[in-house]
């Protein structure tokens, strides 16, 4: 059975045989200082390469590495880019990131931000990283504007009654995917803005909700555990509510600590229209504590 550093030096050396391979990297937490891999993490890393579509058109090279289970193609999280992703024997989960090296090199602070998190360069044919800072900063998050603000509010109230409209009409799989997918993801935005606000703009939120159990205010935590629904229709309309409470309760909070005005009317006007409209009791904005 393979094993991480098996994989790894194989595909040292597989890279370093290769002319349009550039370079070769280790990111994410096989190369984290701070949350190390431990036994769930997988391999991610990135090729640089002059010639990306070879790699994605045939992947007959990562049998060259180690013998494939399972093999697909998806985006990059960074830098729009593609990855093949690989489930070696033993469950080993190894993402390479094909990178084209022109563009690579063209938007280097794109990438920078995985970089801040840990990297480590395994080959490096171009000299690309000698002069590169690869020590981990703070990311300085940018302040959301009174527009950016409002906006995110606004969003997240027009889609309570979208999302209400497609329960009340039997939608039930369109109703759970925006309750527990967009409307989530509206909602994870305002926990990071709550928890940067209230700390400081270089505090460490993350990406996509990672270690949220670590960074979010714990009552935050206690309230999506009820913020979730089953694939049921009274179940998704309950979930809704507390999405909504526990929305309401993070962005009221935020607002104060920015300074920015609260959009009460457009909350009051789409929380009495979910109210009417399923025929619940819902509490008011001003019942809330």
């Amino acid at each position: 059975m393979s094993s991480y550093e098996n994989i790894i030096d194989n595909t040292i050396s597989w890279a370093k045989n290769e002319e349009d391979i550039r370079a070769l990297l280790i990111v994410g937490s096989r190369a984290r200082e701070y949350y190390p891999a431990d036994e769930w993490s997988d391999l991610d890393l990135v090729i640089i390469t002059r010639n990306p579509k070879v790699y994605i058109q045939d992947t007959g090279w990562i049998k060259l590495i180690s013998e494939p289970e399972i093999t697909f193609i998806e985006g990059t999280a960074v830098g729009n880019e593609l990855e093949v992703r690989v489930l070696f024997d033993g469950g080993l989960d190894v993402d390479f990131a094909i990178v084209p090296l022109d563009i690579f090199v063209r938007n280097i602070n794109v990438f920078s931000p995985v970089a801040t998190r840990g990297i480590k360069v395994l080959i490096d044919k171009e000299g690309i990283f000698s002069n590169l800072n690869l020590n981990r900063e703070k990311v300085q998050h940018k302040i959301p504007s009174g527009f950016e603000f409002t906006n995110l509010i606004n969003d997240f109230w027009y889609h309570s009654v979208w999302t209400t409209k497609k329960l009340l009409r039997g939608e039930i799989w369109t109703a759970k995917l925006c309750c527990d997918v967009y409307m989530k993801n509206t909602l994870l935005r305002m926990i990071e803005w709550h928890s940067l606000s209230r700390n400081n703009w270089d505090y460490d939120v993350w990406h996509s909700g990672r270690f949220l159990e670590q960074w979010a205010d714990p009552r935050i935590i206690e309230g999506l555990k009820k913020a979730y629904a089953y694939y049921d229709k009274k179940d998704i309309e309950r979930a809704l509510l507390e999405t909504m409470n526990l929305f309401r309760m993070i962005a009221t909070e935020t607002s104060e600590t920015l300074g920015y005005n609260y959009p009460e009317n457009e909350d009051r006007y789409a929380t009495e229209l979910v109210r009417k409209l399923l025929g619940k009791d819902f509490l008011r904005r001003e019942d809330v504590t």
